[in-house]
């Protein structure tokens, strides 16, 4: 069956009780048991799978076996695991802390920070738990407060029952009071900043770490105001969605739910007992149950008496994604809606002197920088595409070699995945800048488009079923690099007869210096053929009779719906248009029965590469909708 049920990692804190043992069944040999962590993916403590042909291995095993589509398209904009599901018995008082934020958890831990929720499953009569300031404090008395171990009397204290809810957002400084029993949904996350423990020591008998400076740096030192009711939810966050399933046994005996394949859905039962089941079988449950529903899964059904909390994601509010486009000379930034709209951008010298690493950093730096002058968080951001001339193995998130740069086997994923909190994506650039053209540009009414750079060499990307178009191998599609000359002219790639060898820039240059004996630029040329110049038109002509060929090929093989021109030579567009789309015409198979494609020209100029990019990770099927709707 596709539920599955989870066994947890578990803790011995210092602060812990025997409740989880006692009266929730968990298996563990220690006489304190101070956490359980029911649905986790954390290398800290992850949870193990008890049912079907899993069982024994992680949820991170099953979710690398089945794929990633097990956690749904809403996850997508997640680098790791979303979510960390937790039961706290605090029997003692936990420290006094803070947990930090996604951008300085990146930089400072390598891992996310933590926002997290808490539900109050029992609490004793006098309980309570500390939740924010009571009034605004400045980081000088923060500080001197935490020397002087006078904190806890300028922290708000708030007393809870069962039932309560605590939202606890990434730099709230907060703990967990004695005689209370908590089952909390966090940020997958093991990041914690100690300012205060009681004087307390460890098991080597030793007081226990602070993190003082951390924490400091972290704080939000201001009383917290509540927002509103997430109301109908529990809770509600970009992270999370936490639902409150109660089935009474009587009147509600029964609850009939679906999981589409947007998001993973888990239900952590709080008390009770009964039968959870699908299409494909059931498993009883009883309190302290977790399990875990795969994105997709379809009808379930829940019956018996129980509380339960159903975490789910939803889609992120106004995602914002980050475009970078790595050229020879110039790297652009750039920050891109939901509409394929360039909020802003900022370009940077590419500094080939600087070793890979440390240039990656800079560009991650730059565009954090970027968010921040924007006002926008870094939480908004779903993800961040690269695209960068060369060889570019993009599964794997390797640039494998890049003459421009250069690089050879840089992890560039990886590294820019180490500075910026959200999945990272790579291309070859021209393939961004076809993107780029397709979902904004001149092609946005397309699912079929190639574009054909015309420029130092002849570039391209292929846009199919509005994605780029790879093959089979790492790297993408080289059109410049078809042979259209049997023992032509010399390429740079080292064979001869390429298109690159005749419609490049250079090429265009030498073929006119060889007919005038002058240096002359491509407008010069163009310019020199529209007046009259008998020599300057042969050699357009030639020109445009070559780049038809390889254009033919082209509509051939891929059948396009819109054949775009780019690069430097685009500006000449209109004068190439015409002819080309006569040679089309004249040229494909079938000719205008088989369904001819238009010759247009880019029209995003610069802004191509970086929208492109930052269209690696845009949802597929929004832009199904998107173009329906054009």
């Amino acid at each position: 069956m596709s539920i599955l049920k989870l066994k947890p990692s578990c803790k011995d804190y210092l602060w812990g009780g025997r409740r989880l043992k006692d009266e929730y069944g968990k298996e563990y040999e220690g006489s304190v048991l101070a956490e359980t962590w029911e649905l986790s993916c954390h290398p800290d403590g992850p949870s193990y799978i008890t049912n079907g042909p899993y069982a024994g291995k992680t949820l991170q095993a099953y979710i690398d076996g089945e794929g990633k589509e097990v956690l749904g398209t809403h996850c997508r904009r997640f680098r790791d695991f979303p979510i960390l599901t937790k039961f706290i018995d605090a029997k003692d008082n936990l420290s006094i802390q803070v947990h930090p934020d996604n951008r300085y958890a990146l930089k400072n831990e390598g891992q996310y920070g933590k926002t997290e929720m808490w539900y109050v499953m029992d609490a004793g009569e006098h309980a309570f738990l500390y939740y924010g300031f009571r009034r605004e404090v400045s980081r000088e008395e923060f500080a001197r407060r935490i020397e002087e171990d006078t904190l806890l009397e300028v922290l708000n204290a708030v007393p809870v029952q069962k039932g309560d809810v605590l939202f606890i957002e990434s730099g709230t400084i907060h703990a967990i009071g004695k005689d209370i029993l908590i089952a909390e949904i966090q940020q997958n996350s093991n990041v914690t900043y100690r300012v205060y423990d009681y004087g307390r020591v460890g098991k080597d008998g030793k007081k226990r770490d602070l993190h003082i400076e951390k924490a400091l740096a972290v704080t939000r030192r201001v009383p917290i105001v509540k927002d509103k009711s997430s109301y109908p939810h529990v809770a509600d966050c970009d992270y999370f969605t936490v639902d409150k399933l109660n089935l009474d046994g009587k009147v509600m005996k029964r609850m009939e739910g679906s999981v589409s394949d947007e998001s993973f859905a888990s239900i952590l039962i709080l008390d009770g007992e009964g039968m959870i089941s699908d299409a494909d079988g059931a498993l009883a449950y009883r309190k302290g149950d977790s399990f875990f529903l795969p994105a997709g899964g379809g009808g379930y059904t829940v019956e018996g008496s129980c509380n339960a909390l159903v975490t789910t994601i939803r889609e992120k509010a106004a995602p914002v994604r980050i475009g970078i486009a790595i050229g020879g000379t110039e790297t652009k930034i750039g920050l891109v809606d939901v509409h394929q709209k360039l909020i802003v951008s900022e370009r940077m010298k590419t500094d080939v002197s600087l070793p890979p690493e440390e240039f990656v950093r800079e560009v991650g730096q730059s565009a954090l920088a970027l968010l921040e002058r924007a006002g926008i968080a870094v939480d908004q951001c779903v993800g961040a595409g690269i695209g960068v001339p060369g060889t570019v193995d993009g599964r794997r998130g390797i640039v494998r070699y890049s003459n421009n740069i250069p690089w050879e086997n840089v992890a560039l994923a990886k590294e820019m995945g180490a500075l910026l909190p959200m999945p990272v994506s790579i291309a070859n650039d021209a393939d961004c800048a076809a993107l780029g053209e397709a979902v904004a540009g001149a092609g946005k009414s397309c699912q079929d488009v190639v574009m054909v750079t015309l420029g130092a060499g002849v570039g391209g990307g292929i846009i199919l079923d509005g994605e780029i178009y790879g093959g089979g191998g790492i790297g993408g599609s080289e059109l410049g690099h078809m042979v259209i000359v049997e023992d032509g002219e010399p390429c740079t790639c080292g064979r001869r007869g390429c298109l690159e060898a005749y419609v490049s820039v250079p090429a265009l240059v030498r073929d006119a210096k060889r007919a005038t004996g002058k240096a002359l630029s491509p407008q010069e040329i163009f310019d020199g053929a529209g007046s009259g110049d008998d020599a300057l038109r042969k050699v357009v002509d030639l020109y445009i009779r070559r780049l038809g060929t390889g254009i033919v090929n082209i509509v051939n093989i891929f059948r396009p719906q819109l054949v775009l021109l780019g690069g430097e030579l685009s500006a000449v567009g209109e004068l190439l248009a015409g002819p080309l789309s006569d040679m089309v015409k004249k040229g494909c198979f079938g000719g205008e029965k088989g369904g001819l494609p238009e010759i247009g020209t880019a029209a995003l100029g610069n802004e191509a590469g970086v929208i492109g990019a930052a269209s690696l990770h845009f949802d597929k099927r929004a832009l199904h909708i998107q173009k329906n709707r054009v």
